[in-house]
This record gives C-alpha cells, sequence and structure tokens, in this order.
C-alpha cells in the first residue's frame, strides 16, 4: 500500500497533467507495489478536488469490459472511472483538440438510470429495471499517464483514461431491443474504421453496469438515479487527429457525429 502522501502527490501530478494537457512517468514504474485500491484512492483525491472546484458528477464510465478492448491494451480486467458534467457533448459538436493529451474514440452504450443500483449482488435483470433508457455514446479517451507499458493500475488511477462522451441517436427503453444485437459502424473521415457488436461486452451491455454497481459496494457507494452510465466499448479504441470528423452508425438506435478542431 503507498503512503497517504504518496497518493495526494501522484493525485496532484494528475491534476496538473489535466489542467497542461501533459503527461506524466508511469505510477508503476516509480511506484512497483502500487495496488489496484491504491489507484482507486488516487483516483478518489483527484475527483474530490474537481468537485471541491464545482464541477458536478453526473456519470460513471466503465473500461476493459470487452475482449477488444483487453486485447488493445493488454489489461485483462474492467476498471471505472467518474464523468463530469462539463466533459459531456450533444451529437453533432465541434470539440477542442486542444483540450486533450491525446484522443482516441470508443463505441458505447450508456444507460441512464432511473433509480439506484447497489451491490453486492446486482445483476443484469437489475440494471433493465433500474433504467430509463439506452442511448448511444461514443467515449473520448485521454491518457495522462505514458502509455507504453501501462497497467491497470496505472490507468484506474488517471480516472480509466476517460475524456469525455459524445451522446445521441434515438433513447431507447431497455427493453424495446435485444441490446446484445446492437451493432455499429465507426467512421473518421467517411472511411469505415471499426465494428463490433454489443454483446461483445461482457455478453450483454448491461452486464458492465451491474459489474460497476457490485465494485462501488465494495467502495461503500453504489449508482445513483440520474447519472448516465458508460458501459463498455465492443470496438478497439480509434486514434484521433485534429480535423476528423467522426461518425458512428448504430443503426436502429441512430447516429452519432461530432469533429475535433
Amino acid at each position: 500500500m503507498l503512503p497517504p502522501d504518496a497518493i495526494t502527490g501522484l493525485a496532484a501530478e494528475l491534476a496538473t497533467a489535466d489542467r497542461e494537457r501533459s503527461v506524466i512517468p508511469r505510477i508503476t514504474g516509480r511506484y512497483p507495489e502500487t495496488t489496484v485500491e491504491d489507484s482507486y484512492a488516487i483516483q478518489a483525491v483527484w475527483r474530490d478536488s474537481k468537485l471541491a472546484d464545482g464541477r458536478r458528477l453526473v456519470g460513471r464510465k466503465i473500461g476493459l469490459t470487452s475482449k477488444a478492448m483487453q486485447s488493445a491494451t493488454g489489461i485483462t480486467e474492467p476498471d471505472y472511472g467518474v464523468i463530469f458534467d462539463d466533459t459531456v457533448w450533444e451529437t453533432g459538436s465541434v470539440i477542442p483538440f486542444d483540450d486533450f493529451s491525446n484522443v482516441r474514440i470508443e463505441v458505447e452504450l450508456a444507460f441512464m438510470l432511473a433509480t439506484p443500483l447497489e451491490g453486492p449482488h446486482c445483476t443484469v435483470f437489475d440494471v433493465l429495471r433500474a433504467t430509463e433508457y439506452v442511448v448511444p455514446a461514443l467515449e473520448v479517451l485521454n491518457s495522462h499517464i505514458e502509455l507504453e507499458g501501462r497497467t491497470i493500475v496505472d490507468t484506474i488511477a488517471d480516472n480509466a483514461a476517460y475524456g469525455g462522451v459524445v451522446v445521441g441517436g434515438n433513447p431507447t427503453p431497455p427493453h424495446a431491443v435485444d441490446l446484445r444485437w446492437i451493432s455499429a459502424l465507426l467512421y473518421r473521415n467517411e472511411t469505415i474504421e471499426e465494428t463490433g457488436v454489443a454483446a461483445g461486452v461482457l455478453n450483454h451491455p448491461a452486464a458492465g453496469v451491474a459489474w460497476l454497481a457490485n465494485k462501488l459496494h465494495q467502495h461503500k457507494t453504489r449508482l445513483e438515479a440520474g447519472e448516465l452510465i458508460l458501459a463498455g466499448s465492443f470496438t478497439r479504441p480509434m486514434w484521433i487527429s485534429r480535423g476528423d470528423s467522426v461518425l458512428c452508425d448504430y443503426g436502429q438506435m441512430g447516429t452519432i457525429t461530432c469533429r475535433f478542431q
């Protein structure tokens, strides 16, 4: 376990990197003894500093829930981070490229909760009962820690590499479609780059939300009504450069577009 001063110091480094759009050396390279619980503690200190600055928590993200993402990162267990109000964009938005240290896009479904969800025994069916609607979403990844050689510990401390989210398409009641079979076609500059099916997320995208509710129970908290939950990507991350336009077609659930400028 890391001492408290190391945890607060690393959280401060990440906060500075966020402000300056920079990256810091791997935590595991400097503190190889760092545990998963240490990294969530670092994330919590960083989160609380943002809340103290007046930002509002509006949801959570789940990462590394699919084989595609685990293969792309070499990390084999899910993680989670928090979503703040000023990191959510609507479809059609022009997103400032310079707001990020690096930009990648993931294809996801997001669950808007009508009622709270709490572990330790939350199931897919509990998630479906608690969900008001499901909506297409693109997660913008942004790492403040050097990418090469990073581990789950580095990623968690860095708010699970969350940068932002673009939401759009058709909000859909969770029982109106078989969410496992929602597919997506991801385009960059009118060229198709990635495809995927939502069942790639733990066999059902709601399983990612259930995993998160159970994980949060270990940290003595829960998912609240009104939170937007990103359930995890079912494609590999797509790198973005300045000027790129992005379109994702979710079939019956509609499309999302954005551009990075």
